[in-house]
Order: C-alpha cells, then sequence, then structure tokens
C-alpha cells in the first residue's frame, strides 16, 4: 500500500467511525480531518466531494470485510472444506463456525464498521452512484451459491441467495434489532456457539 493509499485508509477509517457515531449527517471533511488527526482541509485535498468521501469508504468496508473473511475458516481465506464437490456434514458443520466467527467479530470487536455497513446501504437507496456497495453482496451469494451446489442442494442459485440474505437479517437482528435483548453478548464464545448453532440450522434446512 502506497503513502497515498495508506493515507486515504487513515481518512476511511475516521470516517467509518464518525458514520457509526452519528450516521451520514455527521460526515464532514473537517470531522474527518479532526477524528484522524490530520491538519485542517487533508480530507479534501485527497477526496474533494463528499460522494469521494464515501465511496472511499464503501471501498474500505469491502476490503476490511473481505480481510475478515480470509481470516476464518472460509472460501477466500484460508479453507479446511474441500476446494471440490461434494461437503459432507462435517463440512458444513466447520463452515457454519467460520461464518459464526465472522458473524461475531462483526458483532464486537468490528461494531463500528457494521453499523456505517447498514448506514451506507440506506444512503445507496438514495444515491445510485454508491450502489457499488452491493457488489460485495452478490460476491457473497456467488459463494453461497457454490458451496450449496457442493452440499448436494436443491436450486443452490436461489437458496445461495437466501442464505446470504438469512444471515444478514441475522447479523442486523443482533446488532439493532430485538435479538440484541435476549442474544448472548456479542464476542463471547456463547456468542459464537449460538451463532454458530444458528447458521449450522440455516445450512441443513437449504441442503435438506
Amino acid at each position: 500500500m502506497g503513502g497515498r493509499e495508506k493515507r486515504v485508509a487513515v481518512l476511511a477509517d475516521a470516517a467509518i467511525a464518525l458514520i457509526a457515531e452519528s450516521g451520514m449527517r455527521g460526515l464532514t471533511h473537517r470531522a474527518v480531518d479532526v477524528r484522524a488527526g490530520m491538519p485542517t482541509g487533508t480530507t479534501s485535498a485527497y477526496l474533494r466531494t463528499r460522494q469521494a468521501l464515501i465511496e472511499a469508504v464503501v471501498r474500505r468496508l469491502a476490503d476490511l470485510d473481505r480481510a475478515d473473511i480470509a481470516g476464518h475458516d472460509l472460501p477466500g481465506g484460508a479453507p479446511s472444506v474441500p476446494t471440490g464437490p461434494p461437503l459432507s456434514p462435517t463440512d458444513l458443520d466447520r463452515l457454519a463456525a467460520g461464518i459464526a466467527g465472522v458473524l461475531d467479530h462483526w458483532l464486537s470487536a468490528a461494531r463500528t464498521r457494521t453499523l456505517a455497513r447498514y448506514a451506507c446501504l440506506l444512503e445507496a437507496v438514495h444515491r445510485p452512484q454508491l450502489r457499488t456497495i452491493l457488489e460485495h453482496g452478490v460476491v457473497l451469494r456467488a459463494q453461497a451459491e457454490d458451496l450449496l451446489t457442493r452440499a448436494g442442494a436443491p436450486d443452490p442459485r436461489r437458496r445461495g441467495h437466501r442464505f446470504v440474505a438469512f444471515v444478514d437479517g441475522l447479523l442486523f437482528d443482533r446488532l439493532v434489532g430485538a435479538g440484541a435483548l435476549s442474544a448472548p453478548a456479542p464476542g463471547t464464545p456463547a456468542s459464537r456457539a449460538d451463532l454458530t448453532e444458528a447458521v449450522r440450522d440455516l445450512l441443513r434446512a437449504l441442503v435438506g
């Protein structure tokens, strides 16, 4: 990563923290300068417009999410499941644990990023030019389709898309929904175990 890329990453991280705390209305170039500990005008020099700033946030979120997935027991990172069909029930159980690990991380250590991601998704409803944030979900759906194909699930494309939607709903419920009131505290073994069970049940239901 070059000097400019490193500086933009620092600014994007500061912007992500601001969005998580105050929503999109709290995102200004000056606020990012202050949060990043940079001289006034730094953010404007690197990311001149508000759209450019939000786009940098979206790219940074996607990069960090990919790094998280690569660091867990999931395809695209360091998978322990076979690289081709079929997937056994044991493979699916291991995959469920890997997915649960990522979800728990996004609910705990990376909670700020998860809140910012949802804020950006809502912003994209009103700013079609920001819908590139949805591309990451397209990749996840393709991966889910491949996994369900290898597991022998019927109609793996449709069920793969549903799997991603269900998991995203689980994440949202645990983050800001009623699930946050009753689920184990994020970042604990109990949380990871509970999420593993939920994802495993979902995979088994979709595989049939």
